[in-house]
């Protein structure tokens, strides 16, 4: 039936640790390397992508802080833009108040004037007008 041969058996064994020997050298041990390594890539490269976060946080913060400080500056210019323009109409303003005041006091100086004409006028006018109503009160 079954034969069992020692020297088969024993042949078999040697081949078989073999085998496992040279698989262990040519294959699993370079596998096992390889595994390894893309192990220890993968590490490093998620090691980088966290600084990389840590990177890219610092310069959102700085990039927020430029911004801010350039709203900051911006608000000022504005204010100060804002505060010249009132200043420059202030003074137009002025300018053009004392001018219509200087205007209205020459004005009112030549009402003056004329009034004062009319009143003498009127004055060296009466006789006539006396004349004139004599006349008409005697035609009546």
């Amino acid at each position: 039936m079954l034969d069992i041969n020692p020297i088969l058996l024993l042949a078999t064994f040697v081949v078989f640790l073999s085998l496992i020997a040279v698989l262990n050298s040519w294959l699993y041990n370079p596998l096992f390397s390889y595994m390894n390594k893309r192990d220890a890539d993968i590490k490093k490269d998620l090691d980088k992508v966290g600084s990389n976060d840590d990177e890219i946080n610092e310069l959102n913060s700085k990039a927020e802080s430029i911004i801010v400080n350039a709203k900051l500056d911006a608000a000022a210019l504005r204010e100060k833009v804002i505060a010249d323009a009132k200043e420059l109409a202030d003074s137009k303003l002025e300018a053009r108040r004392a001018e219509l005041a200087s205007e209205y006091l020459e004005f009112e100086k030549s009402l003056a004037k004329s009034k004062d004409e009319l009143n003498s006028d009127l004055i060296s006018q009466v006789p006539l007008f006396k004349e004139a109503v004599k006349a008409k009160f005697s035609q009546i």
